[in-house]
């Protein structure tokens, strides 16, 4: 029986390396996805061939959902539930930045709410359902979480961004957005230690993605001047990776813990 996975904003960028790794390592993938059909069922395509590629019989579905609408975060656990039985892995990876990059003093209402109810009150309402289903799940026997097969074990990953942490001006609002949403592991580590759920933040740093396709250029210069120890661009694949050995309990005596995927940048240097 494979573990199964749900990774929200899967259709490209990040979301799509995801769901790549955990197919091709064998989890079942719920592919959610918002506007672009074509891209989510091209994602799930291409995992299921890297899948069969690595000798993986899984199966991946897309699924249409917005998740800062209540109804949509329904409707994507109980398809969920109806298709699989089960979810093993909750990813929250779907974001979206400001659609103009205003400066602080001019940032716009309407850009604020947007990006809080898609980038923090979805995720967090969609862990807190995807909490209950996994607690059900999990059962009365915590204690056997290390040693549990895959099927068996629960964990929840929340994609963030170094603008957690790191103020950029001409676009506040998203900051606030990040920063707020990493409160949202160790409200849930805390919460869900018991029953042997984990809980996980990773953190990337400039991501080769659409996002940050409009800045290219102006983080080609930042990377050549020494902004990273590591001296190249993220790619989707490097954040996988880390999404990849969480879901396999590599860290089963840690929770609640942020990665840092980000080539270094959080490093302070003289």
């Amino acid at each position: 029986m494979n573990p199964v996975a749900l990774i929200t904003g899967a259709s490209r960028g990040i979301g799509r390396g995801i769901a790549l790794a955990l197919a091709r390592a064998g989890h079942d993938v719920v592919v959610n996805f918002v506007a672009n059909t074509e891209a989510a069922e091209a994602t799930a395509r291409d995992c299921r061939a890297a899948a069969g590629a690595a000798g993986r019989d899984v199966r991946v579905e897309p699924r249409r959902a917005d998740i800062s609408r209540a109804a949509d975060r329904e409707a994507l656990l109980a398809f969920t539930r109806e298709r699989f039985g089960r979810l093993n892995l909750l990813v929250n990876n779907a974001g979206v930045a400001p659609a103009v990059r205003a400066d602080l003093l001019e940032t716009s209402e309407e850009s604020f709410d947007r990006l809080l109810r898609i980038n923090v009150k979805g995720p967090f309402f969609l862990t807190q359902a995807a909490a209950r289903w996994m607690i059900e799940q999990a059962g009365k026997a915590p204690g056997e979480a290390d040693a549990a097969p895959p099927e068996r074990r629960f964990a929840i990953v929340t994609v963030s961004s170094i603008s957690a942490y790191t103020a950029s001006v001409n676009r506040g609002d998203y900051c606030v957005s990040k920063a707020a949403l990493a409160m949202l592991t160790p409200l849930f580590a805390t919460r869900l230690a018991a029953h042997g759920i984990r809980v996980y933040e990773i953190r990337p740093g400039v991501i080769a993605t659409d996002m940050t396709g409009p800045v290219r250029e102006k983080y080609d210069r930042l990377i050549a001047g020494g902004l990273t120890p590591i001296a190249r661009w993220g790619r989707p694949e490097d954040v996988a990776q880390a999404v990849l050995a969480l879901a396999e309990g590599r860290f089963p005596f840690s929770t609640g813990e942020v990665f840092n995927v980000d080539g270094g940048f959080h490093l302070r240097r003289l």
